[in-house]
């Protein structure tokens, strides 16, 4: 099954038939589920609005609830992938991390330029030697991306893929929702 348009930017291009697998198997399940409630994790934000946008579009009687995405004590977002991190990659991941917070934090001071909040981030992930994919901001509802030269409104995804060494990580953060990623993993007493 196809989601057309939201599967278009971000990592669509990057892992061409993933969104249409995903899409498949979850209308399969949801199919023999019934009347349910999904819960589904924020940290692949893409792949919550792909599987949101299908169930409303083949009228599944299914709600979906979106997970914030669960970081460790630095805030680097848990998953399954960190596993295969050295911990000198791992150090090097956290540039993830802090890149979304400066961005948070130049939101929160009233930066609404895009391409201001995205070299925030960038900064950091550059200097963490990380090799991107994409580091997008996009409309936090559709994910059409957002140019640099425009101002975003209320909220927006500062979506990000890219490899430390041989493992690809994603992140991201919703600018007018999401607290910065180290904050909120310091103010949940984890560090």
């Amino acid at each position: 099954m196809q989601v057309s348009g939201l599967t278009s930017a971000l990592c669509g291009p990057h892992r061409p038939g993933h969104f249409d697998g995903v899409t498949t198997i979850v209308s399969k399940l949801f199919a023999v589920a019934g009347e349910c409630l999904a819960v589904f994790g924020r940290k692949d934000y893409q792949q919550l609005k792909v599987i949101e946008r299908m169930t409303r579009d083949l009228l599944l009687p299914v709600e979906i609830v979106g997970l914030s995405t669960l970081r460790d004590a630095d805030g680097l977002a848990l998953s399954s992938r960190n596993a295969y991190l050295s911990s000198e990659e791992r150090a090097r991941a956290l540039g993830i991390a802090r890149g979304l917070s400066a961005a948070v934090s130049a939101f929160e001071a009233g930066e609404r330029l895009a391409g201001e909040l995205r070299d925030a981030a960038l900064e950091h992930f550059t200097e963490a030697g990380l090799r991107l994919d994409y580091a997008t901001i996009a409309d936090a509802d559709e994910l059409v991306p957002i140019s640099d030269e425009a101002h975003i409104g209320d909220r927006a995804v500062l979506a990000v893929a890219g490899f430390v060494g041989k493992t690809r990580l994603i992140d991201n953060v919703v600018l007018g929702e999401d607290p910065a990623p180290i904050a909120s993993a310091k103010k949940l007493g984890a560090g």
